[in-house]
């Protein structure tokens, strides 16, 4: 089979699931994954002749795409911050909105080159600690998750990337104190109610873990509860802790930090113009 012919049973395979750009967008990071070729040598090469190893990884990958796995977990792999990170079943993927928070720190930190220590709650595949430590090579960086195999993720990212960053595995909600004092303190926790299922997709409903994902309808700010209480002991005198937020509880959870001893919280939004992060400091 040649690569024009592949391309096209590929497309055809998945239409009706997909939109046609988004099935060719899986097309060509697979073509670079399985074959190496770039998409500007697919469009030199699609008269190549394939294997039948090449062929049956294809089929293999289109088969997990009808299923609505994300390509991301079947590359294994992604990009965050214009940097690459491994990805597996045991961590959320990465979003754009999240590179936005990311963003916002390092700006924060452009005029400052002070040596400043980070901790990051809830880090998955360490996207966000891993990011700020290559951004902010002054950092000392730190990363708390409960999951073991999503720390162990999270290292081998921190090797791919070539920082350091020290991870420690531990239930944040059971967590007394922090062992330092922070200057910057940055969560993205679990903050979707179960009552918002409905409106998710199912390549993230039957695939991301969900531990990640939910809280209660009943306690949907328990984990920033959680963390705010601890940052307000554990943050220096100019710190700043932030988060990534629930877009429909943006005004409850800026209430909540103010409530707990924060004077300056500022609400931003997200590239979609939802209410997506917070910031949080004294004046």
């Amino acid at each position: 089979m040649k690569i024009k012919d592949l391309r096209t049973s590929f497309v055809n395979s998945l239409s009706g699931l997909y939109d046609s750009t988004e099935i060719l967008s899986f097309f060509y990071l697979l073509s670079e994954e399985i074959l190496g070729l770039t998409r500007v040598n697919v469009a030199i090469n699609l008269d190549k002749i394939l294997s039948d190893d090449e062929i049956s990884d294809f089929d293999a990958a289109k088969n997990r795409l009808l299923h609505q796995e994300p390509i991301q977990y079947i590359i294994g792999k992604t990009d965050f911050y214009g940097l690459p990170f491994a990805v597996s079943e045991n961590v959320l993927i990465p979003r754009p909105e999240t590179e936005e928070l990311v963003d916002w720190i390092i700006k924060d930190r452009l005029n400052s080159n002070d040596p400043i220590a980070i901790l990051d709650i809830g880090t998955g595949s360490g996207c966000i600690a891993i990011s700020l430590a290559k951004k902010i090579p002054e950092a000392r960086v730190y990363a708390i998750d409960i999951s073991e195999p999503a720390i162990k993720v999270a290292e081998e990212n921190a090797k791919l990337n070539k920082v350091n960053v020290t991870f420690i595995k531990a239930n944040i909600l059971e967590t007394q104190d922090l062992s330092i004092d922070f200057d910057v303190i940055v969560s993205n926790p679990p903050y979707v109610r179960e009552l918002e299922k409905i409106e998710m997709k199912p390549n993230v409903l039957d695939n991301e873990p969900s531990r990640a994902l939910f809280v209660s309808d009943d306690q949907p700010l328990v984990f920033y509860e959680k963390i705010t209480s601890l940052a307000k002991n554990k943050l220096k005198k100019e710190g700043s802790l932030y988060f990534e937020i629930n877009q429909y509880l943006g005004l409850e959870t800026k209430d909540m930090i103010e409530n707990l001893g924060f004077t300056s919280v500022e609400i931003r939004k997200d590239l979609y113009g939802n209410d997506r992060m917070i910031k949080a400091c004294f004046d």
